[in-house]
């Protein structure tokens, strides 16, 4: 049987969708006769999604104002009775039959992911581009083979991401961050392939989100591998330099001053790496960052 877990699921604006999610995952746990709660972290919805979710018995934390995705994961993990948390979305996207064998996964790892990349995965065409990039990206700051950056079914010890609390953003892309930063970190990440199904209601994300993805990864691995960063750049400098000096003195006897630059810009920016570098070792995992203060108000009882 596997270990006692709280099942969070962060909501704004799904009344559509909670009801069932909450249903399909209580009966996923009772068949498995895992003993858990449904945690719903209700983000300042204006629909009725707290009243939906307080009437199918889950327990129900609510934001008197919406806050992030983010923001609703950290209350819910704050606040849940065990220390085995699973995280899921509230839009019916991700499948709960999963969650026992996430469970059972952290057997052996610190973080299990439902990686989608099962045989029916709906993420829209329009997506994809973005998401193989900031992949690609995350792959090579990590070292790491990271299947799936953002997945939002995975499950984890309380402990590990309450140590992250400190970087981890508020918005969508706290997966983003704790999947990298546990990567650097080199804690055992593994990832279960499943499918993911079209969603109700519609998406809070935005194509231009992209951005603000590529930036967090940038900044997570400043964070944790500074080097991997700057060498690409020292390189490059470097590159241009020693082409811009051959193609000086095949002309005359001088270096230009453009090469002189490319040079020292080079050496500049990897001791700054360096520094950098020794900065993210000797700080460690930022385990001494305190989670940060919630104000939230409960609405109903725990389920039964």
């Amino acid at each position: 049987m596997a270990n006692p877990a709280t099942v969070i699921i962060p909501c704004y604006n799904e009344v559509n969708g909670i009801r069932a999610v909450v249903e399909e995952i209580r009966a996923v746990l009772a068949h498995n006769a895992i003993e858990g709660e449904i945690l719903v972290v209700d983000d300042g919805s204006s629909d009725g999604s707290a009243e939906a979710a307080a009437t199918t018995g889950a327990r129900v934390l609510r934001h008197r104002s919406n806050r992030g995705y983010g923001a609703a994961l950290k209350t819910g993990i704050v606040a849940a009775k065990h220390s085995f948390i699973v995280i899921i979305d509230a839009d019916g996207t991700y499948p709960a039959v999963y969650i026992p064998e996430l469970l059972r996964m952290l057997e052996r790892a610190d973080m299990a992911v439902g990686a989608r990349t099962g045989a029916n995965v709906n993420i829209p065409l329009v997506r994809r581009p973005a998401k193989w990039v900031l992949n690609r990206l995350a792959n090579y700051l990590s070292t790491s083979k990271i299947p799936d950056l953002n997945s939002g079914l995975r499950a984890f010890r309380r402990e590990i991401a309450a140590q992250y609390f400190g970087i981890l953003p508020n918005q969508f892309s706290f997966t983003t961050t704790i999947t990298l930063a546990m990567h650097c970190d080199k804690y055992s990440v593994v990832y279960l392939p499943i499918d993911y199904l079209p969603r109700k209601g519609k998406s809070k994300i935005v194509p231009w989100d992209a951005a603000s993805f590529l930036v967090l990864i940038l900044r997570t691995a400043m964070l944790f591998r500074p080097l991997r960063v700057f060498l690409p750049i020292v390189l490059l400098c470097l590159v241009y330099g020693i082409v811009k000096m051959s193609i000086d003195l095949t002309h005359q006897p001088n270096i230009s001053a453009s090469a002189l630059l490319a040079f020292v810009s080079a050496l500049q920016i990897l001791l700054i790496g360096m520094v950098g570098d020794a900065i993210a070792t000797r700080l460690g995992r930022m385990s001494q960052a305190a989670p940060s203060s919630v104000t939230v108000e409960e609405l109903g009882g725990p389920e039964k």
